[in-house]
């Protein structure tokens, strides 16, 4: 079977490396490429054509509803937004990403908090590889 390719599309390496050491550990899944914000995170969906997206909310110069918005219209793509800025009480920010076309949310990984890796890392794996299996379909910016 082939390997699910993920775009990584985040400002923050340390968040980018956590990210890629969680989903290296799955033998499904395959980062192909990594961004550090929306802007360039669009170039590499062009280039790349991931199978699925994992973006942040807050980043500079495209942040991650805009650039949510304009895969969606231009190269929709499966979108998981891993953000700091999806807790359960960030409804918001969590209904204007899904109405913009992300298929799921997930708070970003407290690690440092001295949560367990491992069950991140296995939610983490699950999403993305129940992404993968979704058909999405573009949606007309405007």
């Amino acid at each position: 079977m082939a390997k699910i390719r993920v775009l990584l599309v985040e400002d923050s390496q340390v968040a980018i490396n956590i990210y890629e050491k969680m989903l290296s550990s799955s033998p499904h899944v395959e980062v192909i490429g990594k961004a550090s914000n929306g802007r360039e995170g669009l170039d590499m969906v062009t280039q790349l054509s991931p199978d699925v997206i994992c973006t942040d909310l807050q980043m500079p110069e495209m942040d991650g509803l805009e650039f949510t918005k304009q895969v969606m219209a231009k190269y929709p793509t499966p979108i998981l937004v891993l953000s700091n800025a999806v807790q359960k009480s960030d409804i918001d920010n969590i209904y204007e990403v899904m109405k913009a076309g992300a298929v799921d949310v997930m708070a970003k990984p407290q690690t440092a908090l001295g949560g367990s890796t491992e069950s991140m890392q296995n939610e983490l794996v699950v999403k993305i590889r129940v992404l993968a299996t979704k058909k999405v379909k573009a949606i007309p910016l405007g």
